[in-house]
């Protein structure tokens, strides 16, 4: 809602400098009509038409109050200096009448464009248009009753009020109404991206595992044990791509590409690692080269460690964004996760709980690696993994 209203209010106060200049462009080329004013006049009336120039120009840069102040009084102050120009037996000449109502309906009235959102600025629209009216009304006095440029005034001000008005209550409407079409978009294309990785999915559970276990319940009839153990190998490959965040790419029913390398970039997976987590809501912020050749047993156990660090970072530490590091020397890869949650005590933690220590811990420690683990109430966790090359 916030957006909304500086939108609408840097349209108004846009629409307010093109009117309010428009009308002083006008104002300038009726009083430079010859014979219209005494070059005395005109003398004094140019100066202050600059002066309210250069309030408009401000007032559709910021909106400020003070240069609507200043645009009125500048526009007052041409119609009281025409009004009271000298001694008047015939009253106003038709160029001073038009002078006088161009100042006040077109460029002194645009500030109505910028009064019309609030409570207070109405009522301060209501008593600058009553001053702008009462100096009209003064010259009007003076000059033996010009009624023209009174009418023009009235029809001035009520039209630019009218127009802000509709603006005002329009943007609002115009914005709310393309953030529902927007939701609506997102809704609608997650939820045809749900069904689309439903039906993958699917295809998939019914090319590969679902179709190996119906060969072991049928006891592998037609099958050699050997084709068998090969099925199931890959079944095993597959699902571990999978839980390392890979979208394995069918080259027929039943066969799907993966990786035969017995060596693997480490860069390759951090970015599948980094798309799982952003799916669940968790951010993950990489830092350092990921390009570091692993044999593919750490490469497994070190993805799979560093995935269930940032699983413990999503569920317990109370953000939604985590740091990893990556270095290495000439032995050793080493995984800075870093995240400013909560934190806790690590000598509250019981002993009875084994997930870090065997889904970390041991893991590395199988192919030769480590983990160290710095926390404390309020100062967030980073975990350190480290694995041979």
């Amino acid at each position: 809602m916030q957006r909304i209203s500086k939108e609408r209010d840097r349209l108004l106060r846009r629409a307010a400098r093109l009117s309010g200049l428009a009308g002083s462009v006008a104002v300038l080329l009726v009083m430079l009509v010859p014979g219209g004013l005494s070059l005395a006049l005109l003398g004094r009336c140019l100066p202050v038409l600059l002066l309210m120039v250069v309030g408009q120009y401000l007032l559709g840069r910021s909106g400020r109050i003070r240069w609507v102040a200043l645009i009125v009084l500048s526009g007052n102050g041409i119609i009281l200096l025409i009004g009271f120009s000298g001694q008047r037996t015939s009253g106003l000449n038709l160029v001073e009448e038009t002078v006088i109502g161009a100042v006040a309906a077109t460029a002194t009235s645009s500030v109505a464009l910028v009064l019309v959102v609030s409570t207070r600025r109405l009522i301060l629209l209501f008593a600058l248009f009553s001053a702008t009216l009462a100096s009209v009304l003064a010259t009007m006095i003076t000059s033996a009753g010009a009624i023209v440029p009174l009418a023009i005034t009235i029809c001035g001000w009520f039209a630019v009020a009218l127009a802000g008005w509709w603006i005002a209550q329009s943007v609002p409407r115009v914005m709310q109404r393309i953030a529902a079409i927007g939701r609506a978009h997102l809704a609608e294309r997650h939820a045809s991206e749900l069904e689309a990785q439903r039906r993958q999915d699917a295809r998939l559970l019914h090319d590969t595992v679902l179709a190996t276990l119906t060969l072991l319940a049928h006891s592998g009839v037609g099958v050699s044990p050997a084709a068998l153990r090969q099925q199931a190998g890959d079944d095993a490959r597959l699902l571990r791509q999978l839980r390392l965040g890979g979208l394995p790419t069918p080259r027929r029913s039943g066969v799907y590409t993966l990786e035969r390398a017995t060596e693997s970039t480490l860069g390759s997976t951090l970015e599948s690692v980094k798309q799982r987590f952003g799916r669940l809501g968790l951010e993950v912020d990489w830092h350092g080269s990921g390009q570091v050749l692993l044999p593919s047993d750490v490469l497994d156990s070190f993805l799979l460690a560093l995935g269930e660090c940032l699983e413990n970072v999503r569920r317990h530490a109370g953000v939604d964004r985590a740091d990893v590091t990556i270095s290495d020397d000439d032995t050793t890869v080493r995984a800075m996760v870093t995240d400013a949650g909560v934190g806790f005590d690590l000598l509250g933690v019981s002993a009875e709980r084994l997930g870090f220590a065997e889904s970390v811990v041991a893991r590395l420690r199988d192919v030769g690696g480590n983990a160290r683990l710095f926390s404390s109430p309020g100062s967030g966790t980073t975990v350190v993994l480290e694995v041979p090359k």
